[in-house]
């Protein structure tokens, strides 16, 4: 069985993104920039021109990565965070917030470790992620940033789905439609 896929347009270039299913009557179109420069690339800089004056970004691992990490390369090589999925040997006195995301089957846990923390406390916090659909990952983000004394001052993404395209916080650069169990568009 062929697998449909959903056409759209994202920072000026044509993409194809392959229809997942959630459920038995709901799919989503699956976004990954792993693997196209071109498309990171071209979002980030489409991104910086958007965003509010800011002191770093954050993004949470992992797909947030490339788009997080060229906005930095773009935007003179400014330093940013990452939220990380697991703490590592290298983090201390770490910060924790628990989040279920729509993507992920099971509950994550997103770690800050605490000099990052010290570097953004009192600073401008950028939250930028390649996708937003149901908010719980940009909440997490927003819980270890307030958690470590920074100032949310803008949260950017590429895509987003569904009800997150009605947000009045959140900059986005196309909207993705939710899909039914054919592959049509909701909403």
């Amino acid at each position: 069985m062929e697998r449909k896929t959903y056409k759209m347009k994202i920072a000026g270039l044509d993409r194809e993104l392959p229809l997942c299913p959630l459920n038995e009557k709901l799919q989503i179109g699956a976004f990954v920039i792993f693997g196209d420069p071109e498309l990171t690339t071209a979002c980030a800089a489409e991104l910086l021109r958007r965003a509010p004056e800011y002191d770093y970004a954050i993004t949470a691992e992992a797909k947030g990565i490339p788009l997080v990490h060229e906005m930095a390369r773009l935007d003179g090589n400014r330093k940013y965070f990452l939220a990380r999925k697991a703490a590592k040997l290298y983090m201390t006195d770490v910060f924790e917030f628990r989040v279920r995301s729509i993507t992920t089957a099971r509950e994550q846990v997103l770690y800050l470790d605490r000099a990052d923390a010290e570097q953004m406390k009192g600073k401008r916090i950028l939250i930028v992620d390649d996708v937003v659909s149901t908010g719980e990952s940009l909440h997490a983000i927003e819980e270890l940033v307030r958690a470590a004394g920074g100032i949310i001052c803008g949260r950017m993404t590429i895509l987003a789905e569904g009800d997150a395209a009605s947000r009045d916080d959140l900059v986005y650069l196309e909207k993705l439609p939710l899909f039914d169990s054919e592959g049509n568009p909701i909403g």
